[in-house]
């Protein structure tokens, strides 16, 4: 697999599980009294989206600038 492919693929299974934890953190916050790390669960593939997010979205400018320069 090539390393474009891997990122596209990370990218959405993070967004599931992004999906998921936020969906987590809303049924926590209908309980009572809702348990304080849940709602920090959404954080960390938050973090991961930014990152492959921002790879996805320079790659097309990296292409066309390394074709222009060969």
């Amino acid at each position: 697999m090539r390393w474009n492919t891997i990122v596209r693929q990370t990218h959405r299974w993070i967004s599931v599980t992004f999906v998921v934890t936020v969906i987590a953190a809303f049924v926590a916050a209908t309980r009572a009294e809702p348990v304080e790390w849940v709602f920090y669960l959404p954080l960390l593939p938050l973090a991961v989206l930014l990152l492959t997010g921002l790879y996805l979205f320079v790659l097309p400018y990296a292409v066309r600038r390394r074709r222009a320069t060969s």
